[in-house]
């Protein structure tokens, strides 16, 4: 059918990115994590980063101009997990993101404080389901070989399995000039942008999601080889947050 066509159409568009090679998280181990929806269905992950604004990258909202955001979810599949769907207030993104090549690919939603019409106190009441997660205070790079962790849903191998289940897996910072020369200065930012290898990491449909370095989310899931999940020649590529402090700052206060 026409739908099926252009679904396929808009998943060969987005950038391949979630978990491979990785193991199932414990439920709500990592009450960040956040999944961005249209109309329903998980499109990308995110993070939550204060009581009232989730983080993605830029090129989720590529194709989807309404967006909702889910809080507190392990199994997408389940309904009765105490998970929360918000609505989206207002879309923030990177004034110089450049679409095709995922320059500045950050996107910052803040949800509603409104559920079922009913104005809350807070925006999110944070509980053990949902928590934020800290992020850099001021700009820096992660030290090469650090061992940090990503997170995500959906597929498990490229082309293949898909999860409705959290997944996680460990990777290692790689040196940033070495990043640079795999993908070349076109596609890659050593200010802006840092990338990962590991026995497992990112692929189909977990963009958006946090790199997260010790207990502080150091990157936002961008982009990777387009033909092969977790590829030596072309490792995965995250946005730096430390890079766009000052535009968090004027925009969250």
């Amino acid at each position: 059918s026409l739908i099926v066509f252009i679904m396929i159409v808009i998943s060969l568009l987005l950038p391949m990115t979630c978990i491979v090679n990785g193991r199932e998280a414990k439920p709500h181990s990592r009450p960040y994590m956040v999944s961005v929806q249209s109309k329903k269905s998980h499109i990308c992950s995110g993070f939550l980063i204060s009581d009232r604004f989730v983080m993605t990258a830029a090129h989720c909202r590529e194709n989807f101009q309404v967006l909702t955001v889910v809080l507190g979810a392990h199994d997408l599949q389940k309904n009765n997990e105490n998970s929360v769907r918000f609505t989206v207030e207002s879309y923030h993104q990177h004034p110089d993101y450049t679409m095709g090549y995922y320059h500045n690919n950050i996107l910052l939603l803040k949800v509603t404080n409104y559920i079922f019409g009913l104005q809350l106190e807070k925006y999110v009441q944070l509980n053990n389901n949902f928590k934020w997660i800290s992020i850099p205070a001021e700009e820096g790079n992660i030290e090469a070989g650090s061992v940090c962790s990503v997170a995500g849903w959906r597929s498990l191998e490229t082309n293949g399995r898909s999860s409705c289940h959290l997944m996680e897996t460990n990777v290692k910072v790689m040196n940033n000039m070495e990043c640079e020369r795999k993908w070349g200065k076109k596609y890659f930012s050593t200010s802006q942008m840092m990338c990962v290898h590991g026995d497992g990491g990112s692929c189909d449909g977990d963009s958006g999601g946090p790199l997260v370095c010790g207990d502080t989310a150091v990157g936002v899931t961008s982009f990777g080889d387009p033909d092969l999940c977790n590829s030596l020649k072309l490792p995965e590529v995250y946005t730096k947050i430390s890079a766009y402090i000052l535009w968090m700052k004027n925009i969250t206060g």
